[in-house]
């Protein structure tokens, strides 16, 4: 068992090539200046002025997204779990639970009910995304027995309709290409949500076509929060239920 809980980092891949393009963008400015300072002092120095700022811009964008990964994201899992106002006994879904940190924390609010979360498990998306890392995290949060982690694809959901009286998700239908592949996980999530249910996700780029969808599938008060730019890129958390 995980003897400290990791929820990992967001787009390990993303966030190495900033601080990789960031360190060669100020070593070839550096190597260019140092180079050619005697000879063009000035045209040097500008351009180790641009280079330096671009490399610091890479730079700066890499630590947004490990300050989001590591200190915002556990902010944003109580304001999505505080979205959704849990009595403490309804059955959860987490739809994309990556390392768990919305089923476990929905877990903890809970007291007869139980979390269940679903991913695919891709370590593109998520730094070292594992069903068993996951689990660990559960046990090691104290509510092992609370939380059930499966294997699934959130536009094709097993289970029946109306079972959840609650649907989180968090930064995870971004990852989906295809706009319509998107919708219909949208409606996967719609689908499985019990009448009087409630839903809250929040993700980048695109979420105001999930609130599109979720309208146009028949949930009522669709509620889209501010635009932020958490991992230095625009999201926004979305709320509904089901009538």
């Amino acid at each position: 068992m995980a003897d400290t809980v990791d929820y990992g980092l967001d787009a390990p891949g993303i966030v190495k090539n900033m601080f990789s393009r960031g360190g060669w963008s100020l070593f070839f400015g550096l190597a260019l200046w140092f180079m050619n300072r005697m000879e063009y002092p000035g045209p040097a120095a500008h351009l180790l002025l641009a280079l330096g700022i671009v490399g610091l811009g890479f730079m700066a964008v890499g630590a947004v997204m490990v300050w989001s990964s590591r200190v915002k994201k556990l902010e944003l899992r109580d304001r999505l779990l505080d979205a959704v106002q849990l009595r403490g006994d309804e059955k959860v879904l987490d739809a994309g639970c990556g390392r768990g940190l919305l089923v476990i924390g929905a877990a903890k609010r809970l007291k007869s009910g139980r979390a269940t979360g679903i991913d695919i498990w891709s370590n593109e998306d998520l730094a070292n995304n594992n069903s068993e890392t996951t689990r660990d995290n559960a046990k090691a949060e104290g509510v092992g027995d609370k939380v059930r982690i499966e294997t699934g694809d959130l536009r094709k959901l097993v289970y029946p309709d109306a079972n959840f009286d609650v649907v989180v998700s968090n930064l995870a239908i971004h990852n989906i290409s295809d706009k319509e592949e998107r919708a219909q996980a949208v409606r996967e999530l719609y689908r499985v949500l019990k009448p009087g249910g409630r839903l809250a996700i929040y993700d980048l780029f695109r979420p105001d076509e999930y609130a599109t969808v979720l309208e146009a599938s028949g949930a009522q008060n669709v509620t889209k929060g501010p635009t932020e730019f958490l991992w230095a890129v625009p999201g926004k958390m979305i709320t509904a239920s089901k009538p």
